[in-house]
């Protein structure tokens, strides 16, 4: 499920299981005919849209869009961000991340960089085992470690600080 934010204001919870639009967990039923590939005709309870994609940003997850002439932006969030989120990483882009935190409960099983080592996005940080599966911890940035807050064999809860960048 995604949830999907208009204007920054309405937010919904859209999502397509068994090609059956979902809103908000209510069925949506819609005739569509693309006729571009940016504008497409919508009938949706005997009333007709226009809607056309103005502008799209692929890497922020906005779409600014027209319908019937009226401009929305549009923003979609779905369940990576959300867990991303969690994780403490939900802003891959920013220059600064100060830390990494426990996405769940769980057992250190290994670490891989100590303090003052170089780390480049997306290098290996640590091992982490919840509900029987192993996880590896990813930089999510090019940063150097300050400091590794856990130890191998530590039994961890959700939110323990794993790693903080200086």
């Amino acid at each position: 499920m995604n949830k999907v934010t208009v204007n920054n204001q309405h937010q919904f919870d859209v999502a397509i299981a068994n090609d059956i639009l979902q809103v908000n967990s209510q069925n949506v039923d819609l005739d569509l005919l693309a006729l571009t590939g940016r504008s497409s005709h919508i009938l949706h309870e005997n009333k007709s849209y226009n809607v056309e994609v103005v502008d799209f940003d692929r890497h922020e997850k906005m779409a600014k869009i027209k319908v019937n002439g009226n401009e929305y932006e549009v923003k979609v969030t779905t369940q990576l961000d959300l867990l991303l989120k969690q994780l403490g990483l939900d802003n891959l882009n920013a220059n600064k991340v100060s830390q990494i935190k426990a996405p769940m409960p769980g057992l250190v099983l290994n670490i891989l960089v100590k303090e003052g080592d170089e780390v480049k996005k997306g290098d290996n940080l640590l091992v982490l085992e919840a509900m029987k599966m192993e996880n590896i911890i990813k930089s999510p940035t090019d940063a150097v470690i300050k400091k590794v807050g856990v130890m191998q064999g530590d039994k961890i809860e959700k939110n323990t600080i794993l790693i903080q960048f200086g």
